[in-house]
């Protein structure tokens, strides 16, 4: 097999017979990349109409125009032919357009902190201020997501170029777990990442993000202990990327002044938000099943919600295929595949962060799947333990 790697061009079947797979996104992946100019674009957006609702650009498009597109433009479940598999994954082309988003992330953080300091010949007020700090933090929150495709791979560039996204927000430990904790334990009651059907986003965040910086340390602790080292070490991939963090943010406080730090902190609050949030909507109510040799079952695609629609999959480069990538984590965004197996999300990541918002809208809608998903036996399901015989005894009443 032959790939082109300049024409996006890659060839099928045997040597008689070949015919050629052109992939579709492949130029609407640098969309993804694009997501950082908000934070321009908003300012550009005030200075030209005076009209400040533009610094909450990030919000709308995230939350109001995206899931309209998604719902206009519909779903996407194309998948690549199997003897393309290695040369569409090899192709660099993939790479850089991840690559990519880094620079403009860090432009755009830059750029950030020069209007909260005072710069951009504009006047912010308080709202103002929240607005651009929600903007910057949902740039910070999907380059955790660019993080989380370069930190699956093994070559070192790619996994110091994680750590240098995971910065801004301050989640480096990501790197860690999310690697080695929740690609292992998913699905089972030892990941704190997999959300339980009956429990609110509000109360999961909280769990997750103690939980993943907790098991992040052991991770790391065990594997020094084993090698009879203590863990604090700069060779610790939790403490050398909140050191990089550390070091964003001094550095960006000695540059344009103190006034940035908290306009700094509450931008990655709300990165970490958003990612902990995706968490929520990616396991919801999933279990793997306890076998009776004491090991959970192995990892398959009915363990992820999946969804296909097109807008929020090119800018989240795939994630939405979350149930391939956790059966096959090396794969790389652009071979993921659309799993006839896996549990479907009814809407798209930016519908469901909406929904998930409100509670009960958000049971009415996902537990019903959940029940589904397991044939009616709710027992099956990951159940919040506080609401566990409630969640039961209301099922019985229903199929009474």
């Amino acid at each position: 097999m032959t790939a082109g790697f300049v024409t996006g061009s890659y060839h099928t079947g045997n040597a008689d017979l070949q015919r050629s797979w052109t992939d579709p996104k492949r130029f609407l992946w640098l969309l993804g990349a694009a997501v950082p100019c908000l934070v321009m674009l908003s300012w550009l957006a005030v200075t030209l109409t005076g009209f400040g609702g533009f610094w909450w650009l990030g919000a709308l498009l995230t939350f109001v125009v995206i899931p309209l597109l998604d719902h206009i433009v519909g779903t996407d479940r194309s998948t690549a032919p199997d003897d393309v598999y290695i040369d569409l994954d090899n192709d660099p082309w993939y790479r850089w357009a991840t690559y990519l988003y880094l620079p403009n992330q860090y432009l755009s953080l830059i750029f950030a902190c020069w209007l909260w300091s005072g710069g951009g010949w504009v006047v912010l007020s308080s709202i103002d201020r929240a607005g651009l700090l929600v903007t910057v933090g949902i740039v910070g929150g999907i380059g955790i997501n660019a993080a989380h495709e370069l930190g699956h791979r093994n070559a070192r560039l790619e996994r110091r170029l994680s750590k240098i996204a995971l910065a801004q927000t301050g989640y480096g430990h990501f790197f860690v777990e999310h690697n080695r904790g929740h690609h292992v334990r998913v699905a089972t009651p030892e990941d704190p990442a997999s959300s339980l059907m009956g429990q609110s986003l509000y109360r999961f965040i909280p769990r997750s993000v103690t939980g993943g910086l907790r098991s992040a340390w052991a991770l790391e602790a065990r594997r020094f202990t084993r090698r009879g080292e203590t863990p604090w070490t700069s060779r610790n991939n939790v403490l050398n990327a909140w050191l990089v963090s550390v070091a964003l943010f001094g550095g960006l406080a000695v540059w344009f002044g103190p006034v940035v730090l908290p306009m700094l902190i509450g931008q990655a609050m709300v990165g970490i938000c958003l990612l902990e949030s995706v968490n929520y909507l990616e396991h919801y109510g999933l279990r793997r099943e306890l076998l009776a040799t004491g090991r959970y079952e192995r990892v398959s695609a009915r363990h992820s919600w999946n969804s296909n629609t097109l807008v929020a999959n090119v800018f989240l480069y795939h994630l939405q295929r979350h149930s391939d990538h956790h059966t096959n984590p090396q794969r790389r965004y652009q071979s993921l595949r659309s799993l006839d197996e896996a549990p479907h999300l009814p809407y798209g990541y930016g519908t469901m962060f909406v929904l998930s918002l409100v509670p009960p809208l958000w049971r009415k809608v996902m537990d019903p799947r959940v029940v589904e998903h397991y044939s009616g036996r709710i027992e099956l399901a990951a159940l919040d333990p506080r609401r566990r015989a409630h969640l039961i005894r209301r099922h019985q009443m229903r199929a009474a």
